[in-house]
């Protein structure tokens, strides 16, 4: 059966409109595809495209408030610091839209600085409420479990800029090591984890007070980190040597488990004794048995990119560097259930509650 542009259009928008009558958007997955400038939206439910969020520049990071209310979009894309600002977005007055926009943010000292955009996304009418400049180039997005604060990775700028999303503003930028790539808070909101590719550390960030407590060693060329829930443990993909750094925040000491080659996403499975690596040099999915350090694994090509647990539904969402797709796979047998053609490579993946 052949389906039409205008009724695909047609069915979506009915979609949409018979949840917005009920009240509130289910839960959506929200895909930022880079150089395609835009945010693609999935339905988990039936791993199914059903809107986008256009005009986003070489958006790489994303992450969500904990009340699904708001996205924050880092572009990777910069421009100097004394050059035009962004267009204003509807609704924000000229004052405001200036006071973000006007000077260097903090950490941009040099009158030639490089800067970049972040996006606030309000998810109910997918409409840019806020714009605000941040020194460098962003790569990757966290938020805080009380969703006032997000953190962004500076990879150029070897730093990381912590924004206040109540009054839209960048209140720090802290220095952490050369190539900063990914971020995450920990579960009390007391820390924020910061992975330095360039010198083979994790940086353990106070939130509050906003200074780097220490710099703990993990293996070659770290990216990728997601916590434990409890907060207790970090695990950490070394991109360079193939490994996974388990790492206890208590101790500072981490042990190490062989994966092999390239390596990029990383999740844990919701009761938290599965890790799930996207092997993407072996062109393989890894389940990693936290408790024994057994794995199985399955192919997976080309090019398992970005990873992330879909809670809720036993799936897998894994997007391809060099494809423009995402599998949808099954937890517990690694299987591929089936693809989504999303039009453009997925970066930093997010789960959102219907706002």
């Amino acid at each position: 059966m052949t389906m039409r542009p205008g009724f695909l259009a047609s069915t979506i928008g009915l979609a949409l409109a018979a949840a917005l009558a009920g009240g509130a958007l289910a839960d959506q997955i929200y895909v930022p595809l880079g150089n395609a400038n835009r945010i693609l939206i999935v339905d988990p439910a039936r791993d199914a495209v059903v809107g986008s969020i256009d005009g986003l520049p070489n958006v790489h990071g994303l992450a969500g408030t904990p009340d699904g209310k708001l996205l924050i979009a880092g572009s990777y894309d910069e421009r100097p610091a004394g050059g035009p600002a962004p267009e204003k977005p509807a609704g924000v007055s000229a004052d405001e839209h200036a006071a973000h926009h006007a000077t260097p943010p903090a950490g941009a000292a040099k009158p030639d600085a490089m800067i970049s955009t972040l996006s606030m996304i309000r998810t109910s009418d997918r409409r840019i409420v806020r714009r605000i400049d941040v020194p460098g180039a962003v790569h990757h997005v966290a938020t805080s479990p009380d969703g006032r604060l997000a953190a962004v990775t500076h990879p150029d700028a070897g730093a990381v800029s912590v924004v206040d999303l109540v009054k839209f503003a960048v209140i720090s930028t802290i220095a952490t090591g050369p190539a900063p790539n990914y971020a995450a808070f920990a579960p009390d909101g007391k820390s924020l984890y910061v992975s330095n590719t360039g010198n083979d550390t994790v940086s353990e960030i106070d939130a509050t007070r906003l200074y780097v407590r220490r710099n703990i060693r993990v293996g070659a060329a770290p990216e990728h980190l997601v916590l434990s829930r409890d907060g207790r443990t970090l695990y950490v993909n070394n991109v360079q040597d193939g490994t996974v750094s388990v790492l206890s925040l208590r101790s500072g000491s981490a042990r190490t488990i062989a994966v092999g080659d390239a390596l990029h996403g990383i999740d844990l499975s919701e009761d938290g004794r599965t890790l799930f690596v996207a092997a993407l040099g072996l062109n393989r999915i890894v389940a990693i048995d936290i408790a024994t350090g057994e794995t199985r694994e399955t192919p997976l090509a080309p090019a398992p990119y970005h990873l992330a647990v879909i809670r809720g539904t036993g799936k897998i969402y894994v997007s391809s560097a060099q494809e423009p797709k995402t599998w949808v796979v099954d937890q517990k047998t690694l299987h591929v259930i089936r693809e989504i053609a999303i039009g453009g490579k997925g970066h930093q993946m997010v789960r959102s509650p219907g706002a």
